[in-house]
């Protein structure tokens, strides 16, 4: 049985590729890439003579067929993200499922990450994370998202468009307030890389406007729902007190769940069911029972 090589390129400075992944990239019988064109570049850079294949959202489910074909001959089979590692926000997590149920091994060839260097780099608790990738486009699913985020403990890591970057900041402002510490980093690791840190508000007005490059968006998790996170887990007697705190200071159910999913074994599901339940045995308190 062959193995898939996931191998992660550099995100912006081509020296930032590690000695394994250039002799990986080497020995590839067969290279998949989302944009050849991209990854010719640091091909060419280090006289590499792979032809890299396309890979990307529409064409993914029909290369699974011919890509396991080659594993069964027990040819070197490589898929490369255009930059940073593989499968973060990038074709492919498809392929790799279908290689594994096919009973072929996966091998990740780590390197540079976006998530990861924005993380280093920002400034801010980086213990918890969570990482969410593209925002919907639409305001009221962006927002509807973000709702989930905006009481959690965990540090969240965004990408977006620069053409966005602006509406995606004004959002964060009204679902986290404009109080919360945050970063963006722009064009991590190129020649006009940005760091800018500071609150929400203040990134917001620095970026009404569009700008140019990759942008990767750090949000520090909630203040008080981070601290009481880093003493203990809450025991299930105490969840019960506070979802009857919190419904009584007006928060909706699906509020309640998403602050104490992070403090609790409890699931999320279970904590909302036991919110909705609680709410109702107090007379529905507030208009919407979300």
């Amino acid at each position: 049985m062959g193995t898939l090589q996931v191998v992660a390129t550099p995100i912006g400075n081509l020296e930032d590729v590690t000695v394994r992944a250039l002799r990986v990239l080497r020995e590839a019988e067969h290279l998949y890439a989302e944009d050849t064109r991209r990854v010719r570049t640091l091909l060419q850079r280090y006289d590499i003579s792979a032809r890299p294949i396309s890979l990307y959202s529409e064409n993914e489910e029909g290369r699974i067929a011919e890509i396991t074909a080659k594993l069964e001959r027990d040819e070197r089979v490589v898929v490369v993200s255009d930059a940073g590692t593989p499968l973060i926000s990038d074709p492919g997590a498809r392929v790799v499922s279908a290689v594994v149920r096919d009973g072929h091994e996966v091998e990740g060839i780590p390197g540079p990450s976006a998530v990861l260097t924005a993380l280093s780099v920002c400034g801010l608790r980086t213990h918890p994370f969570t990482f969410v990738g593209f925002l919907p486009r639409k305001a009221g699913p962006r927002t509807r998202l973000l709702e989930v985020y905006a009481q959690r403990a965990e540090t969240v890591v965004i990408f977006e468009s620069p053409n966005r970057l602006g509406s995606t900041l004004a959002s964060l402002v009204e679902v986290f307030g404009g109080e919360r510490p945050a970063c963006v980093a722009r064009e991590l690791t190129k020649l006009h890389e940005e760091i800018a840190r500071g609150d929400l508000a203040t990134l917001s007005r620095r970026f009404s406007q569009t700008v140019r490059g990759e942008i990767t968006i750090v949000v520090e998790g909630a203040e008080s729902t981070r601290e009481a996170s880093v003493h203990r887990i809450l025991e299930e007697q105490e969840v019960e007190e506070r979802i009857r705190e919190l419904i009584d200071q007006g928060k909706r159910p699906r509020e309640v769940a998403a602050q104490l999913s992070v403090l609790s074994e409890l699931p999320r599901r279970e904590i909302y069911a036991r919110a909705v339940a609680m709410r109702e045995s107090l007379g529905g308190k507030g208009k919407s029972i979300s």
